[in-house]
């Protein structure tokens, strides 16, 4: 089946695209002796983890317990979820993936959580394995690099927690206008683990996992002589967001939308049936000015998606196009993760072909679990 042939809206993966990502990273982190585990919620479906450790992947980063289930469910090793836990049913959950994989590891930034943690699991009997989480300056999750020894002192007490090393998230790069503006967000990332390293070990403790990272930070980022683990998650698929950095090319944006020109009401202004149920409303997380628009329209740099309906999109002309009612464009979105939460499926291509439907089983919230 050919591609025009698809009822549209659709959500696209070019395979070869993928494919190329996917090898990119995976020898990039090979070359320098590190691995990869990806952070999932960007796909969310199990086909494309196993298809990431094929290429390499040697673990997985989870940004919620649904995640982290599916993925040790699957056989996965190496599963850390991204944030602390406080409450009474996601502890309960972290327990159980404890008991199901000796190598489940979850995030904690604070002694409040660890102590709910380590209660319940003190009357489980079993050990949570943890790695404490560094600020590196997104300024969310995380404690200060020269406060980490302070923190790992206070969780000592906690006997049913195993300290496992630091992780981190540069998820401020997000804030990058430019490919020049990366640099600084990588080193922030790698002063702000080395000074938490190095306290660390000065004062004693041993650092089984050091992980941290972004798509962004990746390559400037691959070198540390400290981060072991590197967490893009990204980089599966790519998006306008990375292209307004540089961070990927046009041929390296594997996920697109697939629409359908459908009005054209006035001279500069067309509209296609894909809206935010296809792409969201993301324009650039943490004030990315360079961000133009809701996609980018693959082979017209003339249109610019100005407005979004949940069903619809305006397509503002700047200049002369050939664009016309009936014709089907692909569209960039600017945050792919997004895109692919919108869909029980995406669609796999290989050049001008239908390759095979790609199930995002994951994506769907656990809250029946607990009603049923």
């Amino acid at each position: 089946m050919k591609i025009t042939e698809l009822q549209t809206p659709a959500i696209l993966v070019n395979m070869d695209y993928m494919e190329h990502n996917l090898t990119k990273y995976c020898n990039l982190a090979k070359k320098h002796k590190k691995q990869i585990w990806p952070m999932i919620k960007t796909h969310k479906s199990t086909e494309l983890a196993k298809l990431q450790q094929e290429y390499g992947c040697t673990g997985f980063l989870c940004g919620n317990l649904d995640e982290a289930e599916a993925m040790i469910k699957a056989g996965m090793k190496n599963v850390m979820y991204a944030y602390p836990v406080a409450t009474d049913v996601s502890i309960a959950r972290v327990l159980t993936l404890t008991k199901l994989c000796n190598t489940f590891y979850i995030r904690i930034d604070g002694v409040d959580a660890a102590k709910l943690i380590n209660d319940s699991a003190s009357i489980s009997g079993v050990v949570v394995k943890y790695t404490i989480i560094v600020d590196s300056g997104l300024h969310r999750f995380g404690v200060a690099p020269d406060k980490v020894v302070e923190l790992a002192d206070a969780l000592k007490e906690f006997k049913n927690l195993e300290f496992c090393g630091i992780s981190s998230h540069p998820g401020h790069v997000y804030g990058a206008c430019t490919h020049e503006d990366i640099s600084n967000y990588v080193k922030d990332e790698v002063e702000a683990i080395d000074v938490a390293a190095r306290r660390l070990r000065n004062a004693g403790y041993t650092l089984k996992i050091i992980s941290s990272g972004s798509t962004p930070t990746f390559e400037g980022a691959i070198s540390d002589s400290n981060i072991t683990i590197y967490h893009p998650g990204n980089y599966i698929f790519n998006d306008t967001i990375q292209l307004s950095t540089r961070t990927a090319t046009e041929a390296e944006c594997a996920l697109y939308v697939l629409a359908s020109v459908v009005s054209h009401p006035s001279d500069d202004l067309f509209i296609c049936d894909a809206g935010t149920k296809c792409f969201g409303l993301d324009q650039g997380a943490h004030g990315n000015t360079s961000i133009k628009g809701y996609g980018t329209v693959k082979g017209h740099p003339e249109l610019t998606v100005t407005g979004l309906s949940e069903e619809v999109g305006k397509l503002h002309v700047n200049g002369t196009t050939d664009l016309k009612v009936g014709d089907k464009i692909c569209i960039i979105p600017n945050h792919s993760c997004s895109s692919a939460n919108l869909t029980s499926y995406l669609i796999g291509v290989r050049k001008d072909t239908v390759d095979h439907p790609i199930k995002v089983d994951i994506r769907g919230n656990s809250t029946l679990k607990n009603i049923q």
